[in-house]
């Protein structure tokens, strides 16, 4: 029996290109008593991917797993602390992961502002989640913007994106603010021979006394199956909607890998095999 995967050819120097990659066929050895052989039928395509490909040896097989409502529960009700009525702010808005942040603070009765990447993007949370402050961060003042939809500050900041746009939204926050990072994906691409800098924060950080806290989601893994339940549950009720992004074809792996990162995907991005 045949099976196909991709594997790791050469190191990323800014945004991945298909020459990165290398899809190759291979013949899988007989079972032997007690194997057991899997067919995938979706896989999973995810940007922190991206970030952890600095640390791969050349030639390995791509490899993931799906992360993306564990994810966005922990690093919400664990990391932020939040509570009704304050207000929270969530970058890549109608990602997997912000998707489902902006629609828990929802519930919970926050006061919630997003940012996401295309006037798409911005309509669809608009009506399918009915979130009322959000903005297209590429045409808009990101201050001007919260000023006007976050008039007495910011408590919570759900941070997918990093760089200089977080920067200006921890001048935004009020005392005590915490904010919960879950990714840099502003930095994913970049040089490393000639980086990208935010301006500095550390002093808007100690002025305002803000909690700021970096989390892998493996850190819950003793209680990977709550979340995921809750999650369900929440679905069931028609609490929480999830939007799927999904290209057909195994060997559309490395393009769609590549288009993730260029923000061109709605909601989870997956490969139909």
């Amino acid at each position: 029996m045949k099976c196909m995967r991709f594997i790791f050819q050469e190191r990323f120097k800014g945004l991945p290109k298909k020459s990165d990659f290398k899809m190759v066929e291979e013949e899988l050895p007989p079972l032997k008593d007690g194997d057991v052989l899997f067919e995938a039928l979706y896989l999973s395509i995810d940007p922190y991917f991206r970030f952890m490909c600095k640390t791969l040896p050349i030639g390995v097989t791509m490899i993931g797993t799906q992360v993306a409502r564990n994810t966005a529960w922990f690093g919400f009700w664990e990391i932020l602390n939040p509570k009704p009525g304050e207000t929270l702010v969530v970058t890549t808005a109608a990602g997997a992961v912000g998707s489902l942040v902006v629609q828990y603070g929802k519930i919970l009765g926050m006061n919630f502002i997003g940012f996401t990447g295309s006037d798409e993007k911005v309509q669809w949370l608009k009506e399918e989640l009915k979130i009322a402050h959000v903005f297209n961060y590429k045409s808009t003042d990101i201050e001007e913007a919260l000023k006007k939809a976050a008039p007495n500050g910011v408590d919570c900041y759900f941070d997918n994106v990093g760089g200089n746009m977080s920067s200006i939204i921890y001048k935004s926050m009020n005392k005590f603010g915490r904010v919960s990072v879950c990714g840099s994906i502003s930095s994913y691409n970049e040089d490393s021979e000639k980086p990208n800098l935010a301006p500095v924060v550390q002093e808007t950080i100690l002025i305002k006394e803000l909690k700021l806290e970096g989390f892998i989601v493996l850190r819950w893994l003793d209680r990977w199956l709550q979340g995921i339940q809750r999650n369900l549950e929440l679905i069931k009720e028609g609490k929480i909607k999830f939007k799927e992004d999904i290209t057909k074809g195994f060997d559309k792996m490395d393009e769609t890998f590549i288009g993730l990162l260029k923000g061109g995907n709605f909601g989870k991005s997956v490969v139909e095999v």
